[in-house]
């Protein structure tokens, strides 16, 4: 058995090998580290700048393996050329590449030449929000006899534990339609929606569905994401749409599988 500190001098030669070596991979301005050696000691520039562009090529695959939409909209070449920088500016934090890109709408949202789009971010918000989902724990999903056990008068005190997939995008413009004419395989479909939109994604089986809430809805299911009571969360709801339909939209979250349980308040 290896003393113990043999082993703490080697992790630290392992880390300050890291250190040197990780810095300029996504940076094509820097020069190769003097530590990369090739055989016999040789500098291995060569072999570090192949290392370094199938780095930022894996990026830029996994970026576009997690919004195809937003590149089907942008166009391949506009796409890569955008995700180049985003990989450069956004080094990966976990070793899993389907959880890279989450900062990816935000960096869309102050990329100049996406200017022109500004609906654009939020098409890629709604892309991340289906990923997460998908990729969410099972649980199963609130059953609407389960809400029916709860006397009418103590509905306004009951608050709901939102399902592990369930997330809510809202957008000053029709992202929920343009990510649903460009998601899907065949020609395009134009968007004829010019309304702002608010997205429902939820994955209460095996399939994630992204569903266009109805004004109020957002707020509604927001507050009772948030931990708030049904009664709370309503008239939050009613606050920003007077006219927002509290029966449907019980139903439509029921429906939707967004909630696991649901309890009275304390």
């Amino acid at each position: 058995m290896q003393p113990v500190d043999h082993k703490i001098h080697h992790l630290g030669s392992r880390l300050d090998y890291a250190a040197g070596f990780t810095p300029a991979l996504l940076d094509p301005e820097r020069p190769p580290p003097a530590i990369v050696a090739g055989p016999n000691g040789k500098a291995a520039g060569k072999r570090y700048n192949v290392y370094r562009n199938n780095v930022t090529v894996s990026l830029i695959n996994a970026l576009a393996a997690a919004f195809p939409a937003t590149q089907r909209i942008t166009g391949v070449d506009f796409f890569r050329a955008m995700a180049r920088f985003h990989a450069r500016a956004t080094p990966p934090t976990s070793p899993l590449l389907f959880e890279y890109g989450h900062g990816f709408p935000a960096f869309i949202e102050r990329y100049e030449y996406a200017k022109p789009m500004p609906w654009l971010a939020d098409v890629a918000r709604i892309e991340r929000a289906w990923l997460d989902a998908y990729h969410a724990a099972d649980e199963a999903a609130l059953a609407p006899e389960a809400l029916a056990l709860i006397p009418p008068e103590n509905l306004v005190d009951t608050i709901f534990t939102p399902h592990p997939a369930t997330r809510i995008v809202r957008s000053r413009f029709p992202a929920v339609s343009i990510f649903a004419a460009n998601r899907k395989e065949g020609p395009e479909s134009p968007v004829e929606a010019t309304a702002p939109e608010d997205a429902l994604v939820t994955r209460p089986g095996l399939e994630v569905a992204v569903r266009h809430l109805p004004p109020g809805g957002a707020v509604f299911l927001l507050r009772l994401i948030a931990g708030e009571t049904l009664g709370a969360a309503a008239a939050a709801a009613f606050s920003d749409y007077p006219q927002f339909d509290l029966s449907a939209s019980i139903a439509g979250m029921i429906g939707a599988g967004a909630f696991t349980a649901a309890r009275q308040g304390d």
